[in-house]
């Protein structure tokens, strides 16, 4: 049994059965993918993925087990190397930071500059994506931490520790009507054409829900990709929008105006996520530690190694 071959069984897995695509991602032969699981299953004497036509339709019951021993063995190995690179050079290495456009434009700015300083040689690279995405990536190992609000479905194989909320701001022109009316609510917005933020963030689903709750129904007339993309429509006049409220700066943002909405929606708490069992690298404790003081260390080894999940 070799570890490649566990590689393939996760990385078809995580490639919803697909072959080509798991030779892709591993940048190796589909017929060479192929045999090294035949060969293990062989070895172990029964089938790992369900096969129709001659193609994989799924995980048998066992090949779900192999899955899940396979995941944890691969992330094993990987706190092996980590270990080693903490104990020979603890001032070097790099640390990939799954985050959403918000958080990296507007929250960690002031916290990467920070740990660059301490850390000259520890190389940084952020990975932006919604929340459901930049968690997918340190399930996959493709990031090391992911920082970001709730998502689309849950992640058993993660330790999520809540950080600070993100409360919500009416974002305007600074000649629109809005923001002259004296009390704020939901049906005094809905008067209105609204520039709505990606679907995909906990945030559209918490503005939404405020307004059907109230059996209202905003007249959104576009969908934003990030803050940024619905500010810059917003200022063209198109309509207004909820945003994070840490998404506003005065000093570039003149022709717009925020208005507290943290009444009228429900906040967003923002996580830090890591996969379990993983073997934290001390400057990644201090990473965490400037953007969340309160998340101690030890606090952050006794979640991981807790298989019943986050605190």
């Amino acid at each position: 049994m070799l570890l490649r071959q566990l590689r393939y069984v996760v990385a078809i897995h995580r490639c919803g059965n697909h072959i080509s695509a798991a030779a892709n991602a591993l940048h190796t032969s589909q017929p060479g993918l192929s045999k090294q699981i035949q060969l293990l299953e062989h070895e172990l004497g029964f089938a790992i993925f369900e096969r129709k036509r001659n193609r994989l339709v799924g995980l048998t019951e066992p090949g779900q087990k192999v899955v899940e021993i396979a995941q944890h063995i691969l992330g094993d190995v990987q706190n092996l190397r980590t270990i080693k690179d903490d104990h020979f050079a603890e001032e070097y290495g790099s640390l990939v930071i799954g985050t959403t456009q918000t958080s990296a434009r507007y929250i960690l700015p002031p916290i990467i500059s920070g740990f660059m300083v301490r850390y000259p040689k520890v190389h940084l690279r952020l990975q932006q994506g919604n929340p459901t995405q930049i968690c997918e990536a340190v399930e996959e190992g493709k990031a090391d931490i992911a920082i970001g609000t709730d998502t689309m479905r849950p992640f058993p194989r993660l330790v999520r520790f809540p950080c600070f909320p993100v409360e919500r701001s009416l974002i305007a022109r600074k000649d629109h009507p809005i923001l002259r009316v004296k009390n704020l609510t939901l049906e005094e917005i809905v008067k209105y054409p609204m520039v709505a933020h990606d679907p995909y963030r906990s945030g559209s689903w918490k503005i939404l829900d405020a307004f059907r709750a109230k059996g209202l129904e905003p007249n959104v007339v576009l969908d934003a990709v990030d803050a940024d993309v619905a500010k810059t429509y917003v200022e063209l006049g198109l309509g207004i929008a909820v945003l994070a409220a840490v998404a506003v700066d005065p000093k570039h943002d003149r022709d717009l105006r925020a208005r507290d909405a943290s009444h009228l929606f429900e906040a967003s708490m923002t996580y830090i996520s890591l996969r379990k069992g993983a073997y934290v690298r001390r400057y990644v404790f201090d990473f965490i530690q400037a953007l969340a003081p309160k998340l101690l260390p030890e606090e952050i080894r006794t979640a991981l190694r807790d298989d019943s999940g986050a605190p």
